[in-house]
């Protein structure tokens, strides 16, 4: 089992940024991919972006060009920079990690969720 820690969520004006990051602990197998998921009230939970190892990224279409999603180079830690943030970015951010491996695919770890606040 993974534990994901989640930090870095807090209130911002709109068009402030925030940096989000997730670290992960436990039995982390490998290849695998991280990514963080959002949910407001009334909403389903969505992805926002995803970051594989080896490279591969993903991201909502909703969120192209304003969020980076990074790991580091031990591919135990994922990042989200959100900038240019818009009070529709409001939402509980979730980390998530899933292993590739077919054998493994019903495997994954959710973190417990951080706050971001976007006031206008």
């Amino acid at each position: 089992q993974v534990q994901l820690v989640e930090s870095g969520g807090g209130l911002v004006q709109a068009g402030g940024s925030l940096r989000l990051s997730c670290a992960a602990s436990g039995n982390i197998f490998k290849p695998n991919v991280m990514g963080w998921y959002r949910q407001s009230p009334g909403k389903e939970r969505e992805l926002v972006a995803a970051a594989f190892t080896g490279g591969q990224k993903n991201y909502a279409d909703s969120v192209k060009g304003r969020f980076t999603i990074s790991r580091d180079s031990a591919e135990d830690t994922v990042y989200l920079q959100m900038n240019s943030l818009q009070p529709e970015d409001t939402a509980v951010y979730y980390c998530n990690i899933r292993p590739l491996a077919w054998h493994l695919a019903d495997s994954e770890s959710w973190g417990q969720g951080t706050q971001v606040t976007v006031s206008s």
